[in-house]
């Protein structure tokens, strides 16, 4: 085991997870609504501002909880901001409004 906690902590302000949960059910998962395609407007919104995994990561995670048929989940850490029903077209708002415009709001 290595512990990496500091190097982690040194390298990223954020991480955002975006739930791309795939499940045979009834029910809607992130991965029905759209979750690959909020996956990468995440991606190219940090990449256009030089943003990508450092200061901020992008991880896909398991449900979130907030499974809704209007779009994908996605938690901001260590913010603690979750959001539901995100489209791909939500993103740079809900970037912007994170972030900054330039993504230059980052606190460690």
């Amino acid at each position: 085991m290595n512990r990496r906690t500091d190097q982690q902590r040194d390298r990223l302000a954020a991480h955002v997870f975006v739930c791309t949960n795939d499940r045979d059910s009834d029910y809607v998962c992130c991965a029905d609504v759209g979750a690959d395609e909020v996956l990468e407007a995440v991606k190219a919104w940090l990449r256009d501002r030089n943003a990508f995994w450092s200061p901020i990561g992008v991880s896909t995670a398991g449900c979130l909880g907030l499974c809704s048929e209007g779009g994908t989940a996605i938690t901001i850490q260590p913010r603690n901001e979750w959001y539901a029903d995100v489209q791909p077209e939500d993103v740079p708002d809900l970037l912007e409004s994170t972030f900054g415009p330039e993504a230059e709001r980052l606190e460690r």
